[in-house]
């Protein structure tokens, strides 16, 4: 739990929030309780309100987000591996990042501290891309959470406290809830075009199988539609608002109430396309294994190009 005692800064002084900061926890009226700005969190903690805050820094060329954490972070938080903690190491034809086990993912989350009760705030310096992976998993096993609006950057650019070095936490007791709810299978996305629609949230030159990645083919499952999630991230890394995330949905011809699929490189972006629907009251399903498992799947139909039909040929 976060306290509210002082803490030191990236420059190595100390400083207490900023006199302006609010004596009174803000409602909740942005984010559809997705997520939480800079200046309701600070109010929150200052508050003493029990918030267990976690780090979850990771990049796909730097997934090792430690040494940045330990150079300064949000006051208590701890540090979250999501290459380890979130995702687990799986057969190559799972995929690059498969879900880790319901075990495996409550003993990460009693060591991160989390107890009954307390609300749980989860950030990264990457837009909440990275964060938004440990707010999927954990919301679709019963967990309350939410994403910090603007992440790192925003916190810092407020002018917030930081704190530098590791932090001990006391094991905590959450228990999660066993649940399937929230993925498509590989089979169930490769019917979406058909049922819903699916979405790649992959950057176009990926989408199109213009450059090479990191698995054995490029291109994209056929019949995907491609809204990057970038489109859903405002200039400042926030993210937009329910109507302009809607207004993205609309402009690419997905209605709000389709059954919508989401799919990526290797689950993690998809995740934060799924947490920009949720803010805009939009549901859907995440295809965790993406085109790092699809790809390495024989004889699935690959398409390039920037349309989502045009099948070329097979894995």
């Amino acid at each position: 739990m976060v306290g509210a005692a002082r803490a030191v800064t990236m420059v190595g002084m100390e400083t207490p929030f900023p006199t302006s900061t609010p004596r009174t926890v803000p409602h909740d009226t942005d984010g559809g309780g997705h997520t939480v700005q800079v200046e309701q969190l600070a109010a929150e903690i200052t508050a003493g309100v029990p918030v267990r805050l976690l780090d979850v820094r990771w990049r796909l060329n730097q997934p090792e987000g430690r040494p940045e954490y330990l150079a300064g972070h949000l006051p208590g938080a701890v540090y979250v591996d999501l290459e380890r903690e979130l995702a687990r190491v799986g057969r190559p034809e799972e995929g690059r990042h498969p879900l880790p086990d319901l075990a495996d993912l409550q003993t990460s989350v009693r060591r991160w501290g989390v107890r009954e009760g307390e609300r749980i705030v989860v950030y990264d310096d990457n837009d909440g891309v990275a964060a938004a992976r440990a707010w999927w998993l954990l919301r679709r096993h019963g967990v309350d959470v939410r994403v910090l609006d603007g992440g790192f950057r925003a916190w810092l650019g407020a002018g917030f406290r930081l704190e530098r070095s590791d932090r001990g936490v006391r094991k905590g007791d959450l228990t999660l809830t066993p649940t399937d709810a929230g993925i498509a299978t590989i089979d169930e996305a490769a019917l979406a075009p058909r049922t819903g629609v699916l979405i790649d949230a992959r950057a176009p030159q990926h989408y199109r199988g213009q450059v090479p990645g990191l698995d054995p083919v490029a291109g994209h499952i056929p019949g995907a539609v491609n809204i990057p999630t970038v489109s859903y991230i405002a200039p400042g890394g926030t993210l937009r608002s329910p109507g302009e995330i809607r207004d993205v949905l609309a402009q690419h011809g997905v209605a709000p109430d389709a059954d919508i699929v989401l799919t990526c490189s290797s689950g993690i972006p998809s995740a934060h396309s799924a947490l920009a629907l949720a803010v805009a009251g939009i549901p859907s399903r995440i295809f965790p294994g993406s085109w790092s498992q699809w790809s390495r799947s024989p004889g699935r139909p690959v398409a390039v190009g920037p349309t989502p039909a045009d099948v070329i040929g097979a894995v």
